[in-house]
């Protein structure tokens, strides 16, 4: 009956979609092993259903139950079921109101790693003091080579940023900072919940070693590499075999980076603004305009613009509420510093 031990577990998982997985799962945890045995021998003895506890069926419930408490490091995937990795969001560097340079890379790789130097060149031209790099809705996937050489145009020379460890001890890849910063300035890295993998490791390293505050919500917790196993039938197993891990052996996987101050957007509201920026750039959603007043012009038309504008919130100018948290943040500290 030792196979039958985690089955318990695994029964209690798979059936727990109705009910809120943590205090059950903390439940299960608190069994010693005799409460473990009891429990399995009451439901093999009991249950209603013999057939649900036939051994194909307890196969079934004992991986189901993995795959829910391990994840995101394992998960099942279906070809054609697997939904297209959607399009990354176009590279844009921007100067907001003189006093940060904001920079959304949309993807972590060289072509990005140019233009992004070549934003910190002009930011730094123009000595402005801080700089606000927006990783969300960046994955990143796995490429964390890049997300070092992103980390290392702002974090010390010398400074370990984070090592990639698999189970044994020895297969382990320290990423460290070898070259000066461009940056050293004020620090701000927007994050959601679609920020993953070496994005999410960029963010935590650059908190780590840089100073930077973190705005938005928790990102992802997958930071790891994945390797697939092919199980036939067009099916295939995706587990993590091995994990970021910080200086003071500070993990990513699975909690994510949390951040310093939490803010979201409304759903869909991220993903207009990032359409709208390909023209007019991202400034136009973070500071107000004059509200219209009433005037004469609207007295002629029998109108009122005060009133119309609260009646029809569609009218509302859209507002990247997380970008405006970080530009206070920037505010706030810049003042603190002048004061100093």
């Amino acid at each position: 009956m030792k196979s039958f031990l985690p089955l318990l577990l695994a029964l209690h998982l798979a059936g727990a979609a109705e009910s809120p997985p943590l205090p059950l799962r903390e439940t299960i945890n608190s069994l010693d092993a005799p409460q473990v045995q009891k429990a399995l021998d009451a439901l093999q003895a009991n249950f209603l259903s013999p057939a649900a506890l036939e051994e194909n069926s307890k196969q079934k419930a004992l991986l189901e139950g993995l795959i829910r408490r391990l994840a995101p490091g394992a998960k099942i995937l279906t070809e054609g079921a697997q939904m297209p990795a959607p399009e990354p969001v176009a590279f844009l560097a921007e100067i907001l109101d003189d006093r940060a340079g904001y920079v959304r890379p949309g993807k972590l790789d060289a072509g990005t790693l140019s233009q992004l130097d070549a934003a910190l060149a002009n930011f730094s031209e123009k000595k402005l003091p801080a700089v606000i790099l927006d990783l969300r809705a960046v994955s990143g996937g796995s490429a964390f080579e890049a997300a070092a050489d992103f980390a290392r145009r702002f974090c010390p020379k010398g400074r370990m940023l984070f090592s990639i460890q698999k189970p044994s001890a020895k297969q382990e890849r320290i990423l460290t900072s070898n070259q000066a910063p461009s940056h050293e300035g004020i620090l701000v890295v927007l994050t959601d919940s679609d920020t993953s993998g070496a994005a999410e490791a960029l963010a935590a390293t650059l908190r780590a070693n840089a100073g930077a505050l973190l705005v938005g919500c928790d990102t992802s917790g997958e930071a790891v590499e994945f390797s697939d196993v092919d199980l036939g039938g067009g099916k295939s197993l995706r587990v993590a075999v091995s994990q970021v891990v910080l200086p003071e052996n500070l993990t990513i996987f699975p909690g994510g980076v949390k951040p310093d101050i939490a803010i979201s957007l409304p759903p869909g509201a991220l993903a207009e603004i990032q359409a709208a920026t390909k023209d007019k750039g991202v400034s136009q959603f973070v500071f107000d305009v004059e509200r219209p007043r009433l005037n004469e012009a609207a007295l002629v038309a029998s109108t009122n613009p005060e009133i119309e504008r609260t009646r029809d919130p569609a009218r509302a100018p859209l507002r990247d509420t997380v970008l405006q948290r970080a530009m206070d943040l920037v505010t706030a500290i810049s003042f603190y510093k002048r004061q100093k």
